[in-house]
């Protein structure tokens, strides 16, 4: 692919190399042409708040600690969000999405892309668990099974991306941006934020 888009066998690809890497040494910067840029670095975000959501499920840790964590989930969530909204303006300058005279999807291709990153990690993570030794026959072979459908979910969304996507291309399918605008993290619309900045002051 140059600045073009990803097909559904190159987008899988890079998932998954990505979070092999990744649970061998701490993701690097992101680099790569606009669009795998904005996908990596949405995939990122995935990988990083999965291990903080681990953390907040702890009870041995100091409150403290799941205070921490459920800061950094607030954050990458956040950072996920805006990434997603971040590949469909690019797939929009890409692609030129009809406006007119087709019918529009309700989920976006970054949304898409957002699930099957999202899908890679419970794939993953499931092939851990179907592989551990210190765990039953039983227990192995229900997580081989959980994997099985995951694998399976993940190449039928895949497929509906692809399907998306040359929608797009022939004019039949279209798409809209559609804008994060989230409200939790600004001071100036979040309640409690606002009263506790005037509490400050």
């Amino acid at each position: 692919m140059s600045e073009s888009i990803l097909s559904a066998t190159e987008l899988l690809a890079l998932h998954t190399q990505y979070v092999i890497a990744w649970h061998l040494e701490e993701p690097a910067a992101v680099t790569g042409d606009a669009l795998i840029a904005l996908i990596t670095g949405n995939h990122k975000e995935n990988f990083q708040l999965w291990h903080a959501e681990d953390v907040a499920r702890r009870t041995d840790v100091p409150a403290s600690r799941i205070a921490q964590a459920k800061r950094e989930i607030d954050r990458h969530n956040q950072q996920r969000n805006d990434f997603i909204e971040q590949i469909d303006c690019r797939l929009v300058e890409l692609l030129q999405p009809a406006q007119t005279d087709c019918s529009f999807n309700s989920e976006t291709p970054g949304m898409i892309i957002d699930r099957l990153s999202i899908l890679s990690l419970k794939a993953y993570h499931m092939a851990e668990e179907a592989a551990r030794a210190d765990e039953t026959p039983a227990y192995r072979e229900k997580r081989a099974d959980n994997l099985r459908i995951l694998r399976r979910q993940r190449r039928h969304l895949a497929e509906a991306l692809g399907d998306l996507v040359q929608g797009v291309r022939n004019r039949t399918q279209s798409f809209r941006v559609y804008h994060q605008l989230k409200m939790y993290n600004d001071p100036r619309m979040n309640p409690q934020l606002r009263e506790a900045s005037q509490e400050q002051t």
